[in-house]
């Protein structure tokens, strides 16, 4: 019987194989020891350095109010005016594309491609 008990003893003191999940474990707690060092550093210093580092790194809005990218305002008022122009002239629209056509087709079609071409390289996300 007291064979058995040194047994465990001595299968207790032995280290196991770490598993591949342990592995990994161990291997983030060390990743997180330096980090937790430098934040207690940063509690330390001054909060005066502190503030002012965060105002040089923070990020300037330019409008209250808008996030990402895009102007909303801006967008607003221009499907206000689009829905307004489709209101005032839904009669004229079928006469006014019929028009256009007619004039890509007539002699002044090449100036207007040609100027079309010219108008979409200057247009966001447009490459030649």
């Amino acid at each position: 019987m007291a064979a058995k008990k040194k047994k465990r003893k001595i299968a207790k003191s032995i280290p196991k194989k770490k598993t591949k999940a342990k592995r990994k474990v161990a291997k983030a707690a060390r990743k997180a020891a330096p980090a937790k060092k430098k934040a207690a550093a940063k509690a330390k210093a001054p909060a005066r350095k502190i503030a002012k580092k965060a105002a040089k790194t923070a990020p300037k809005r330019a409008t209250k109010g808008e996030f990402g990218e895009g102007n909303y305002k801006a967008s607003k008022r221009f499907r206000k005016s689009e829905e307004a122009f489709v209101k005032a002239n839904k009669a004229k629209i079928p006469a006014l594309g019929k028009a256009a056509e007619d004039a890509l087709a007539g002699p002044e079609g090449n100036v207007l491609r040609a100027a079309e071409a010219e108008a979409a390289g200057h247009a966001a996300g447009q490459s030649e």
